[in-house]
């Protein structure tokens, strides 16, 4: 190789690792809020979702240009594990999530992708993904109004939450380019700045915190009250996945559904997740976030986004990081919290209105309504003593139940316009 060359090649290398330390900066709000949220620790976050990634690229070989981290579709569920089983039965049950996962790639690949489509149509996922974003609508007011956190002042509290809520709303509509990516980000920042000036930082975990020092890996109990509650969860962002995939196969003209194939997208995410609750990390999806930082940098090499899971594995050893992270105030991740449940809410809407559901039509009106009202409600049905389903796996099960039970017409079982094979 001529020297000319080796520059060239160096040059190149430089460049993706460049761009690899871009998308992890565009995930980095999303990645990190699930942990601060949940009570997770964010360092094995970046590990996990740095060492998923790769697992993902193993499994698909390497051909989706696709970082994968956080979802937030379990922040609540997480929540509500945490507080009722403790982080490691919660852990077990994400681990059991990840093999649904794992099973309906399976299912995929023996009877095509059709079959998911007719078992969680928009009837079903939407009112699901509803329910998970509208279910700790009271714990973001809590966070807002300084409940969740006596020794700020609530008016201050509100303040600071108010400000750190408008400026991720004036990032996502206002901003252009790279920075609209990112608003979280911006928000969390805006809102941390703030709460400098009014004296409410705590920065103790930060100075206590080692530069260098292993994350908190967490080893998982396998508690089947948390699993039967995780595994129904995993139905929306699973039935998700098949958007993002779409999505990523529209920005770069290649058909990632086909080659390497939904089974083997479906696969890598659900090994993925396995893997991240294996250590006490938070699920793994694949961000829509870096598929709009892929559609305007034309970083169509998915080498890319193994030098971005390389840096999150880098920077998941680095102690300051989370400590920096804990010292962020309650009500800032609560003006965050108000846009993001309310987000998520708004795309189970969305769900139903792409697929044009028609909820005069008294099954779809059933399966929408009771999964709500159901969901939201909080009821739980024991199926034996010490075992019970709730909140949102006892929805998401009912949804799946009516849709297989109640008639319907001819073609109102289809996700998406077009049967993926």
């Amino acid at each position: 190789m001529t020297q000319q060359n080796l520059h060239a090649t160096d040059s190149s290398v430089l460049r993706q690792a460049m761009m690899g330390g871009q998308m992890l900066f565009v995930a980095f709000g999303a990645l990190v809020l699930v942990p601060i949220l949940t009570g997770l620790d964010a360092n094995v976050a970046f590990f996990t979702a740095g060492v998923g990634t790769l697992i993902f690229q193993l499994v698909t070989r390497r051909q989706v240009p696709i970082f994968l981290a956080s979802s937030f579709a379990f922040i609540a569920p997480i929540t509500y594990g945490v507080s009722t089983w403790g982080i490691a039965s919660t852990m077990g049950g994400l681990v059991a999530a990840g093999l649904l996962y794992v099973t309906l790639s399976l299912l995929v690949r023996v009877r095509g992708s059709g079959v998911l489509y007719r078992l969680f149509p928009p009837v079903v996922v939407g009112p699901v993904i509803m329910v998970i974003g509208l279910g700790l609508a009271g714990a973001a007011v809590d966070m807002v109004n300084g409940t969740a956190n006596k020794s700020i002042d609530p008016d201050t509290s509100l303040l600071i939450a108010g400000i750190s809520l408008l400026a991720t709303l004036v990032t996502a509509v206002f901003a252009k380019g790279l920075l609209k990516l990112i608003p979280i980000l911006v928000g969390v920042t805006t809102g941390y700045l703030v709460s400098m000036a009014f004296g409410v930082v705590d920065f103790g975990s930060f100075h206590k915190a080692a530069w260098l020092a292993m994350p908190n890996f967490t080893t998982p109990e396998f508690n089947m009250n948390a699993i039967l509650f995780m595994i129904p969860v995993a139905i929306a962002p699973a039935i998700e996945h098949i958007g993002d995939m779409l999505a990523i196969s529209s920005v770069t003209g290649k058909d990632y559904l086909k080659k390497p194939g939904l089974q083997n997208t479906l696969l890598g995410d659900g090994l993925a997740t396995s893997f991240a609750s294996f250590l006490g990390g938070p699920p793994n999806t694949t961000y829509s976030e870096v598929t709009g930082a892929v559609m305007l940098t034309k970083a169509y090499n998915p080498v890319i986004m193994t030098w971005a899971a390389g840096i999150a594995i880098c920077v998941a050893f680095i102690g300051k990081v989370g400590g920096f992270l804990g010292t962020i105030p309650t009500p800032v991740m609560g003006g965050i919290m108000v846009l993001l449940f309310g987000s998520i809410a708004v795309v189970g809407l969305n769900t139903m209105i792409k697929a044009q559901v028609d909820l005069a039509k008294p099954r779809n009106l059933v399966i929408v309504g009771m999964v709500l009202v159901l969901g939201l409600g909080g009821l739980s049905i024991e199926l034996y003593e010490g075992l019970a389903l709730e909140g949102v796996s006892l929805c998401a099960i009912l949804a799946v139940i009516l849709n297989l039970v109640l008639p319907h017409d001819e073609g109102e079982d289809q996700y998406t316009g077009r049967e993926v094979k």
